[in-house]
C-alpha cells in the first residue's frame, strides 16, 4: 500500500505504507487510511522528526565505533554499511511540512 501526503501548499510525498506508518508514529499520529496533519500541529511534528533523525545518527555512530577495529581510521565514513536512514526518508517530509506551516495549509493522507 502507498500513502500519497497532501497539501495545497506543495506537491505530493509518496510513501510506501512501513516508512510512512512508522513516521507518522514518530509525530504522534495514529497511521490509518485517512488523516490529517493540522497547521497548529506541524511544529510539534517537525520536532520529533528532527529529534528522532538525531537519536538514530546517534545510534549509528556508537554502532559504528563499536564495530571499528583498532587502527581503523575513526574517520571513516560507514553510511555504506547500513540501510536507508530515517533522515533520508523524512527529509521530504519535513520539508513538506515546513512549506505547508508557512502558507497556513494542513497536510492530509488518504482524501
Amino acid at each position: 500500500m502507498i500513502f500519497e501526503f497532501k497539501s495545497r501548499a506543495t506537491g505530493s510525498v509518496i510513501m510506501t505504507r512501513p516508512v510512512a506508518e512508522w513516521i507518522l508514529q514518530i509525530v504522534g499520529k495514529t497511521p490509518g487510511a485517512t488523516g490529517i496533519i493540522t497547521v497548529e500541529q506541524m511544529p510539534a511534528a517537525i520536532a520529533a522528526l528532527r529529534r528522532a533523525i538525531d537519536e538514530e545518527r546517534q545510534a549509528l555512530r556508537a554502532r559504528a565505533a563499536e564495530d571499528r577495529t583498532p587502527g581503523e581510521d575513526e574517520t571513516a565514513d560507514d553510511a555504506d554499511t547500513y540501510p536507508v536512514s530515517l533522515a533520508q526518508r523524512a527529509f521530504p517530509f519535513i520539508e513538506m511540512l515546513e512549506t505547508a506551516h508557512k502558507a497556513g495549509k494542513d497536510v492530509t493522507w488518504g482524501v
